[in-house]
């Protein structure tokens, strides 16, 4: 868990309280200058009130230009940034002719398989002349072809499952299966850190939903030991199901699960884990298998195995992985499959060539070089950042690092600045994190090359220093960093 310093703590209560307060002075001021707009919505309520319209309005739009940067190239290890400008204080950005070329540190773009590669591209677009770009049917209608077909064997046989089901988007993959497998009766046991995917899934199952502490597997275990000592609510009968829920590397902090404790304990109390590898297939692991590999967890001990393929393999979708009763239960009864246009037959093609070269199956060993390569890249971009001195969230071999920014006011700061200097950062606040605790997400590629680690980590120490991120002591001297800097120039 974070500890945030207290004087660090103060200030930025004290910034979000003075944007709050000059945000509902303005408000205030508002209604008197527009009270003769009302008669529009005469008979209707307000479409956008609350302090989600006052964020987006008052907070979020003054720093918009932080988020949703358009790029113009394939998202590799630099790509072209889209330069915008405003007429109206950020309230609408319009898009300039001019682009601005950039050191990529925000894409998930782990194994490099989002630009041209040289086995993957051309197996891709012929695969497009084949079969065109999309099925335009779902699943169960005219959207199978043998390269779905294919493609679920392939994952069954890269996770080490049995079977497996592919949707064509990773959001919905957790969002709607959720619901088919646990319903009213049962029990959900979630991550307090879960993505957002799996937090509407569990809410749309109708079961009991109870969280705990991140990443803390005591928590767990005192968790699931109460509420089945108390059973259901109001009739305290036996849970029907109960299913505990948990991600491989997680998107926000950058930190391994506690896989091999969580397992033991939900086989102690006859739990089902399900496990979402969005961020952790592909990308860690001797021979990128995942969270399961590297920890040395038994697949056969985790039900249901869940992941994306827009990280690692460059593509889009999800799967689903589990027994064949299971794989044939969801082709039965999963919106997903039965409602949603089945994934792009590029994008499968993209994902099995993907695997292919991962697996050494394109005959060279360029699969290996990659996993080794992000590996090496992860570690040390981390651990320099922390000699400089940041707050870096995460564990070793992740290739997500957060930067703890804290302040409202060193969110777009840090941004922009790091912008200027041609490297692109991903920033990220309320709500997708608590207020207290903004960060800048690093998400580190094996398509970086040494000179372009030490580029950024250069860029970003002299931001660090300028907008007063550093919340530790840094080391005297960075002699990796200095060594490397030398072979640069």
């Amino acid at each position: 868990m974070i500890t945030v310093p207290y004087l660090t703590a103060l200030t930025t209560y004290f910034s979000y309280g003075l944007l709050f307060a000059f945000g509902q002075l303005r408000d205030f001021f508002r209604r008197f200058i527009d009270w003769w707009k009302a008669g529009n919505l005469q008979g209707y309520a307000p479409i956008c009130l609350g302090l989600e319209d006052f964020y987006i309005r008052r907070l979020y739009l003054r720093i918009q230009d932080c988020f949703g940067r358009p790029i113009s190239s394939p998202p590799d290890a630099w790509f072209d940034v889209v330069e915008r400008i405003s007429y109206d204080n950020n309230k609408t950005l319009k898009r300039t002719t001019k682009t601005s070329r950039c050191l990529n540190l925000g894409s998930y773009n782990y194994l490099g398989f989002a630009a041209a590669d040289e086995y993957c591209t051309p197996r891709v677009i012929e695969c497009l002349k084949k079969y065109s770009a999309s099925t335009c049917s779902t699943r169960v209608e005219g959207g199978t072809t043998a390269l779905h077909c294919e493609l679920e064997d392939v994952v069954a046989n890269f996770v080490r499952k049995p079977a497996a089901l592919v949707t064509g988007m990773g959001y919905v993959t957790n969002s709607a299966i959720l619901p088919v497998l646990i319903a009213k009766g049962g029990l959900i046991i979630s991550d307090s850190l879960n993505h957002n995917s799996i937090v509407n899934g569990a809410r749309g199952s109708g079961a009991t939903i109870r969280v705990f502490q991140h990443n803390t597997p005591s928590h767990l275990e005192k968790v699931l030991r109460e509420l089945i000592a108390d059973g259901q609510p109001r009739t305290h009968r036996p849970w029907k199901k109960i299913i505990v829920v948990v991600e491989g590397i997680y998107s926000m902090e950058g930190e391994l699960c506690e896989l091999p404790e969580i397992v033991s304990i939900c086989k102690k109390y006859k739990a089902y884990v399900y496990l979402d590898e969005a961020h952790s297939i592909g990308a860690i692991g001797k021979t990128g298998r995942g969270v399961c590999e590297l920890l040395g967890v038994d697949t056969a001990d985790v039900d249901v195995m869940m992941g994306t393929f827009t990280k690692s393999f460059g593509s889009c979708g999800g799967y689903i992985a589990g027994s064949k009763e299971l794989i044939q239960y969801l082709k039965y009864t999963c919106p997903a499959h039965i409602y949603a246009t089945s994934i792009s037959p590029p994008s499968a093609e993209q994902i099995l060539s993907a695997i292919k070269v991962i697996l050494g199956e394109d005959g060279s060993n360029r699969g290996a070089q990659k996993l080794a390569q992000i590996r090496e890249n992860s570690n040390y971009f981390r651990s320099e950042l922390q000699k400089m001195g940041f707050e870096v969230l995460g564990d070793n071999d992740s290739p997500v690092m957060p930067i703890m920014l804290y302040n409202p006011a060193k969110i777009p700061a840090f941004s922009r600045e790091c912008l200027k200097q041609k490297v692109a950062v991903v920033t990220v606040a309320f709500p997708a994190t608590p207020l207290l605790l903004a960060r800048a997400r690093i998400c580190i590629s094996a398509a970086h090359s040494r000179e372009d680690m030490v580029k950024a980590l250069t860029v970003i120490s002299n931001v660090g220093d300028l907008v007063g991120i550093k919340y530790f002591p840094a080391e005297s001297k960075m002699p990796q960093v200095e060594e490397a800097r030398a072979k640069v120039e």
